[in-house]
């Protein structure tokens, strides 16, 4: 029986809102949960009670209390929740009025800056005050093409607050990625920086800004925020934030609006066409992410969360619904290994964060840079470290515990865009065993299914979710009878949602991400995961970057593996045969690669995602039609035409 890596102890479970909550629930059912299965047992199979009391014990802030609490709930896609419910996600998350920081705001360039849960109420009544007075109301789409900054969240918080759809993409996105974005939601205002620091370089971005606004008619005002301590100065359809923002504001309201009013447009990463846009609403997500944060994180006011992010990935939604828990949020804006890869931990510090939250590929690349903050940082406040992005492998559990913080609660997390939330994450009254997700979260009615839709207690199959939930989107924008929102879940088996992951239930009732199933390779009919092989390939300390793929061939499929080595150091046949030894040891011989290739860069999402599909499409000769999806798309050249591929 495999050892927990951490466990928490029995004073911390009987003081966490997880088991708060339980009781609670116990006493509204008369039911008796003597362990959380039997909690998300209960959660699962009555939704409609579970949601309706987690609505009441969060306190939400409505002014019309729902008629029920879900319609249709046997309708997935279609089911409706909390109808007639009138709240307004803005005000939920500006509940705290004190002079308590809601953010610390530090760029790569040293800047710092704080602003108060009041000086963050006072913004947004004036921001919202100019929106209004722009003739912004109920429905328009107002976006941010932004750094992760305070006024990214004051300009998304003053739209929410009057009923406008926000959306956001990096300052590093190209211009025909943005044009792919906004071109599609058509915003009648950008709010944009005039540059970001990055790797230690200044970029200046305002002429692809003005590019991509002339392109997007919709775009009648730029609303220019200062990044780089230079002005722009304003043409006549654009203004200055500072200026924007001086003139006289009444007591700040908010829209009351319906439990499905559009909150988000978040942006599909794949790489089969034009961004999918993904319309999130205002009730599910703030519902959703409360119910994250304050169940399974166990987030309260005191906690000082930082979750290196970008506006571009949906975590900066997640994290910023966290002002709804009260508590301090440190924003960083540049990149996470500059000056050094011990940056982020040396912020974890200053700012004695307690909550730490980072991708699994910068825990890869700072294990590979042999980053070792136990020695050399005082994390003595971190309570939990949060990974997601893309699996964490059992070698990334290991790194955390032996180099990190060895007595921090590790929350490996999964979900996403889709969802704006998660699937399965962590448990504050759980154990965490190495490689394994704790549990799925409460009211997500989780499983894995084989090919015929009968549900696995064991082995490796596709992850599904056999029942309505209130994060759901709300629909694809410009989806006429939500066509295209079915085909991307729906298809496979009706009224489930087939998520597009490989995966497996474990003994300790947690599960394990093998990687995405449309990327799954499928040698001798043998369904593999990809992140089998990568957790193989962590081991070596001269590789730092691989994607793996399956190539037709010979009737069948071959695996192949290209790797980045450490200073593109020649890839030696001795590290090859380790390579390909060590996954059939450890993997199996049908995970061993045909072929172990050298390249120079390996491209990726805009989430930091590997593209596998877009490599695929590249060695097969097939065009690769989204890659403004792309953060690095020339890499995609380095697989073209590859001689060793021809043989």
């Amino acid at each position: 029986m495999a050892q927990p890596l951490w466990s928490p102890v029995a004073e911390a479970v009987a003081a966490s809102t997880m088991t708060n909550f339980s009781h609670r629930a116990e006493a509204a059912t008369g039911l008796t949960f003597e362990n959380f299965e039997a909690l998300h047992g209960w959660s699962v199979a009555d939704p409609a009670a579970f949601w309706q009391l987690y609505w009441d014990y969060t306190g939400i802030i409505a002014s019309a209390p729902a008629e029920e609490t879900v319609q249709r709930l046997e309708q997935f896609p279609g089911a409706r929740w909390f109808p007639g419910a009138r709240l307004n996600y803005a005000e939920n998350l500006l509940a705290e009025e004190s002079d308590k920081s809601a953010f610390v705001s530090l760029l790569e360039n040293g800047d710092r800056r704080t602003m108060s849960y009041r000086e963050l109420r006072e913004q947004t009544a004036a921001a919202a005050s100019a929106l209004a007075e722009l003739g912004i109301e109920a429905g328009d789409r107002v976006a941010g093409w932004m750094p992760n900054i305070p006024e990214t969240a004051v300009a998304m918080l003053a739209a929410s607050s009057l009923g406008a759809v926000w959306s956001s993409c990096s300052p590093d996105f190209g211009t025909p990625g943005a044009l792919d974005r906004f071109g599609q939601i058509e915003p009648r205002v950008l709010f944009a920086c005039n540059g970001y620091f990055y790797a230690g370089k200044v970029l200046d971005v305002t002429e692809k800004i003005r590019e991509v606004a002339a392109a997007v008619e919709s775009i009648e005002v730029i609303v220019w925020i200062d990044v780089l301590g230079e002005p722009v100065t304003p043409n006549p359809s654009e203004q200055n934030w500072e200026k924007w923002l001086t003139r006289d504001t009444g007591a700040l309201s908010f829209a009351q609006l319906p439990f499905d009013h559009p909150l988000y447009i978040l942006y599909s990463s794949g790489t089969t066409g034009k961004p999918k846009c993904i319309v999130h609403g205002q009730g599910g997500t703030l519902l959703q992410h409360k119910k994250e944060h304050q169940l399974h994180l166990d987030l309260r006011p005191e906690d000082t969360l930082f979750f290196f992010t970008t506006c571009g990935w949906m975590m900066w939604n997640w994290v910023v619904s966290a002002l709804a828990s009260r508590c301090t949020l440190v924003l960083y804006d540049g990149s996470p290994m500059h000056p050094d890869p011990g940056v982020m931990f040396d912020v974890c510090e200053r700012e004695a964060v307690t909550v730490f939250g980072i991708s699994a590929k910068f825990l890869s690349g700072a294990q590979k840079a042999d980053v070792k903050p136990a020695r050399t940082h005082d994390l003595q406040r971190m309570r939990m470290l949060i990974s997601t992005g893309s699996p964490l492998t059992q070698e990334g559990f290991q790194y955390v515990y032996d180099d990190i913080k060895s007595d921090c609660h590790l929350v490996s997390m999964s979900g996403g865009t889709d969802l704006i939330s998660c699937f399965m994450l962590g448990n504050p009254n759980l154990p965490v065993y190495e490689g394994e997700i704790q549990s799925a979260g409460l009211g997500m009615a989780v499983d894995i299914w084989d090919d015929n839709g009968q549900s696995m207690t064991r082995g490796k199959g596709e992850l599904v979710c056999t029942k309505p939930f209130p994060s759901a989107p709300i629909g694809f924008w410009n989806d006429p009878g939500d066509a295209k929102y079915r085909a991307a879940y729906f298809e496979h088996f009706p009224n489930v949602w087939v998520h597009g992951d490989y995966a497996e239930k474990t003994e300790h009732g947690g599960f394990i991400i093998h990687g995405r199933s449309d990327a799954i390779l499928n040698p001798g009919g043998v369904r593999i995961g990809t992140a089998e092989i990568y957790r193989q390939v962590e081991y070596f300390d001269q590789i730092v970057d691989a994607v793996c793929v399956g190539q037709q061939w010979d009737d069948d499929v071959r695996v192949l593996l290209f790797v980045v080595t450490r200073d593109n150091e020649p890839l030696t046949d001795e590290l090859i045969d380790a390579i390909r030894l060590r996954i059939r040891q450890f993997a199996s011989p049908r995970h061993t690669p045909a072929k172990v290739l050298q390249v120079a860069d390996i491209p990726r999402t805009m989430s930091g995602k590997i593209a596998e599909l877009a490599v695929r499409s590249v060695i097969h000769g097939e065009p690769v039609k989204n890659t403004s999806a792309l953060a690095n798309p020339e890499a995609l050249a380095l697989y073209e035409d590859l001689e060793a591929l021809e043989t």
